[in-house]
């Protein structure tokens, strides 16, 4: 009777925490929103692979346990990203090649959701007609308008097209016209030029965010299918986003055997 009178008062403190958890109000800006602004990120394994994982050996060995790649619970609702056939062999294929083949190992941009996942802040600066996202990781940024509903791009791009709109507490963004280069993580999870994202931004808490995905590409997944992973605000004092330019760190991916390193004064001596 005890075991059960501690389990009821548990599932009764959870149920609270979770109804307080959906009734939080955001604080708001001056024209009435949600507020959003600040430095947020992620955190998790989901850059590296976007489904349950173990930890695995990583694609230097020479850095030993702390090159290796963490093992991760997945932020994929239903375990699985639903792949057409002939979509999972390109994904298992791109899989073993994955060095080679990650657009984000050459520094390009990474894209919408995976730019909101790396293991690097972004932040967000709010206006009435408009949010701007600045990602640290190639220093990209994307504009979402809020006053241009059912406009299209005019051509594709890295970071897509994003019309923004309210709905409560919630921050929803369609995302369309994105470069079909761009991954979802670092195990060959991709999609192609039809993907339409729908991103969902909704405060949990002060400093919490709960990011909601739903993706659709008939080309590649066989049905659209969703992910939700928690952001956090970024707390320490004088938060910020810094500079990580990474063409520098790139250039020897990217240009292989054209490429020069600098020789040291030892070196050329």
């Amino acid at each position: 009777m005890a075991l059960a009178a501690t389990l009821a008062t548990l599932l009764t403190a959870a149920a609270c925490a979770q109804s307080d958890e959906s009734a939080f109000q955001a604080a708001r800006t001056p024209d009435g929103n949600p507020d959003l602004n600040g430095v947020w990120q992620a955190i998790g394994s989901a850059h590296w692979d976007l489904e349950g994982h173990t930890a695995r050996m990583g694609p230097m060995v020479e850095l030993g346990a702390i090159g290796a790649i963490p093992a991760g619970m997945g932020v994929v609702d239903g375990g699985k990203i639903p792949y057409t056939p002939e979509a999972l062999q390109t994904r298992d294929d791109n899989r073993q090649h994955w060095v080679e083949r990650d657009p984000a190992v050459k520094c390009y941009m990474p894209g919408i959701p995976r730019a909101t996942y790396m293991p690097f802040p972004f932040q967000i600066v709010q206006t009435p007609d408009a949010l701007m996202f600045a990602y640290e990781f190639t220093s990209s940024t994307r504009v979402v308008r809020m006053d241009r509903p059912g406009t299209e791009a005019d051509l594709p791009s890295w970071m897509g097209y994003s019309l923004g709109r309210w709905e409560g507490e919630t921050l929803v963004v369609d995302v369309t016209s994105q470069m079909p280069d761009t991954w979802f993580d670092s195990s060959g999870n991709f999609h192609g030029e039809g993907l339409v994202v729908e991103e969902r931004y909704t405060p949990t808490g002060p400093n919490s965010l709960l990011y909601e995905v739903t993706l659709e590409d008939p080309q590649v997944f066989t049905e659209p299918w969703t992910m939700s992973m928690p952001l956090y605000r970024r707390l320490e004092p004088n938060a910020r986003l810094l500079e990580f330019k990474c063409i520098p760190f790139a250039e020897e991916a990217m240009f292989g055997e054209w490429y020069r390193r600098d020789e040291s004064p030892e070196e050329e001596q």
